[in-house]
């Protein structure tokens, strides 16, 4: 049995606010080589879904804290999804999913497309 998808969905403009207020730890998990080419969100921290470790630097940047809130964003919404389950799965209970994506999904235009800032 699968564990059912609890994670919220957020919107990009919902998680530009938020991370930009500290409220929540935003994670671009994209590969470098698509930090370069797209920029990343600005407030958002790049710990790529594609390193080993990835579990241990998501811990590193919520101090250890499984409740803080952490959202993901990658590019459609995809590997967000995977990631969201793997991060529940290990304990935290309060993820969100930027299912726009940097580059728009079914979800939205994505972050690109609605000009939010990038670093």
């Amino acid at each position: 049995i699968s564990m059912a998808f609890s994670a919220e969905f957020m919107s990009v403009s919902k998680a530009h606010q938020q991370s930009k207020a500290g409220q929540v730890y935003l994670v671009d998990i994209r590969r470098p080589s698509e930090w370069k080419q797209t920029g990343v969100a600005k407030h958002a921290s790049k710990i790529t879904m594609h390193q080993k470790g990835f579990l241990n630097q998501i811990s590193k940047l919520t101090g250890g804290d499984k409740a803080a809130p952490v959202a993901l964003i990658c590019a459609r919404g995809n590997r967000s999804t995977r990631m969201i389950n793997l991060l529940e799965q290990n304990g935290y209970t309060n993820v969100y999913n930027v299912k726009e994506g940097m580059l728009g999904s079914p979800e939205g235009a994505g972050w690109l497309a609605k000009g939010l800032p990038l670093k």
